[in-house]
């Protein structure tokens, strides 16, 4: 009963560590995010740089090391070429900076792995910035950020409350369908009133994309997952109390912006405003 009571005791603290650091960091960053401009940029390009770095660390590549200098300096110039409305340079020192980051390791599992970390660190970077910049730029933000949040919150309760299968026990043993299904339908819901809200009349389009962004989040939730496992890893660091580290925190966003941005393009928007291919305005 005493280990019960313990575990029961230990649960409930880190869940009020969880919440306290998710109040004072929620608002700064709906804050940063409304008035966008260069301090959002600096908050992009910080997260996306703490990313990497738990990327590395986790992989084993060396922070010191050719591979990891020329994957941090790809995020800084992917930053300043977005902050001079060259998107497209933006878009392209991306792939340029993985590709630099293999051969400069010589081609090993390791410099795989540290290029892998550029790209979808430098993508995330890329797609967070030009949704902020484009069409409907802080509607879709906030409307981004509040499906990612909602999907997490709403799948953690969900599951905790009704339990069932689990949705891929080998990777992450306490996530479950139920919780899964709940965060979906949930964050949908939610997206779907903030833009209501906002005065979007066609919110069919939003209510759907709502829907993808909570899968791909998840997904991305569990490839994070995966990847730490692979490495044998608990947390990606420990930078956020009760949270582990930004990789942690941010892994359902990045993947949820770069599916956005992708679809975008491929639905006709440009590099400076794939949103705008989406036609939700």
């Amino acid at each position: 009963m005493m280990a019960d009571s313990n575990g029961s005791s230990n649960k409930r603290s880190d869940l009020r560590l969880r919440l306290a650091s998710a109040v004072v960091l929620g608002p700064l960053v709906l804050l940063i995010t409304y008035f966008g401009g260069v301090a959002y940029a600096a908050l992009i390009l910080l997260a996306s740089v703490l990313f990497l770095w738990e990327w590395l660390s986790i992989t084993g590549a060396k922070q010191t090391s050719p591979a990891a200098l020329i994957g941090y300096a790809a995020l800084v110039a992917s930053a300043v070429f977005d902050h001079l409305d060259l998107s497209a340079p933006s878009f392209a020192v991306i792939l340029l900076g993985s590709c630099a980051v293999y051969a400069s390791s010589r081609f090993t599992r390791t410099g795989r792995w540290a290029a892998k970390g550029v790209l979808y660190s430098g993508l995330s970077l890329y797609s967070l910035l030009v949704i902020r910049d484009g069409t409907e730029g802080l509607l879709f933000s906030f409307f981004l950020l509040f499906v990612i949040w909602a999907t997490d919150i709403f799948a953690y309760f969900t599951g905790r409350a009704i339990g069932g299968p689990k949705l891929w026990q080998r990777v992450s043993p306490k996530k479950t369908w139920s919780g899964a299904i709940g965060g979906l339908v949930l964050a949908t819901l939610l997206g779907t009133g903030i833009v209501m809200i906002a005065g979007a009349q066609n919110f069919l389009p939003w209510a759907l994309l709502a829907a993808g962004l909570s899968i791909v989040s998840q997904a991305g939730d569990l490839l994070e997952s995966a990847i730490k496992r692979r490495f044998d890893v608990k947390d990606s660091s420990n930078l956020i109390p009760g949270h582990g580290g930004v990789m942690d925190r941010i892994d359902g966003l990045v993947a949820a912006a770069i599916f956005a941005v992708m679809v975008g393009l491929i639905s006709g928007g440009t590099l400076a405003d794939p949103i705008a291919g989406l036609g939700l305005s």
